[in-house]
């Protein structure tokens, strides 16, 4: 047992699961999010409660944010153990000819999003923390839709921020079915969620990135 928690093998179902954990925070948070297109209330009211429910800010976000660090520390770790293993002198190593571009670039599309996530934790969630427990402001559940639309409202931010989502895509492409493979889901549906997952890793930073434009030329 021992030697399995240490193989490869362990490690790619690890960041297979760790990725699944992300992969449906994000259609939470995109759900959230696209509310505020057609309900400034429901924005509010969902924000605020995610932003004051003991079980959230105790549990799940301590959580996600260990998922986070800990699927990326095991992606580098994975990236770093393959590319020791190709630098093999005596085996000529074709990339091209055995894997997809974004199997190959997984590490370079993860650092990009990487990247994007401390952008999005410092206009998002360290404000958060300034006003509660820094500042400490009295409660106030209509701000959320404001500091939303004010976030959209920087050209350089909103170009980043679709840009970003579109290497998410790319991440996605290949990083969610093969979440599957990695913990041997290979039968009769594998074909039917290989399409579910391209759906995902496309309509969703779509999504995102509608969310950003419409805030942003709505209110130019």
């Amino acid at each position: 047992m021992g030697g399995f928690l240490k193989s490869s093998i362990a490690k790619k179902v690890a960041m297979a699961l760790s990725g699944l954990f992300l992969v449906l925070f994000l259609l939470q948070h995109f759900t959230i999010n696209f509310t505020s297109v057609f309900s400034e209330d429901l924005f509010n009211e969902l924000s605020h409660f995610m932003g004051t429910n003991f079980l959230v800010q105790s549990i799940l976000q301590p959580v996600l944010i260990f998922g986070v660090i800990f699927h990326f520390v095991m992606g580098f770790v994975l990236e770093a153990k393959n590319r020791g293993a190709r630098n093999v002198k005596y085996v000529k190593y074709n990339g091209g000819a055995n894997s997809s571009w974004m199997s190959r670039n997984m590490i370079y599309s993860g650092l990009v999003v990487l990247a994007f996530l401390v952008l999005h934790f410092y206009d998002f969630w360290v404000p958060e923390l300034v006003h509660k427990y820094v500042e400490s402001h009295p409660e106030d559940a209509s701000r959320y839709y404001g500091e939303l639309v004010a976030k959209f409202q920087d050209p350089i931010r909103v170009a980043a921020y679709c840009l970003s989502f579109v290497f998410l895509s790319l991440h996605l492409l290949h990083g969610f079915s093969s979440s599957f493979q990695s913990m041997g889901w290979n039968n009769k549906y594998a074909k039917g969620v290989r399409g579910l997952t391209v759906a995902y890793a496309i309509i969703i930073p779509l999504g995102f990135i509608f969310i950003a434009l419409f805030h942003y030329i709505n209110n130019l």
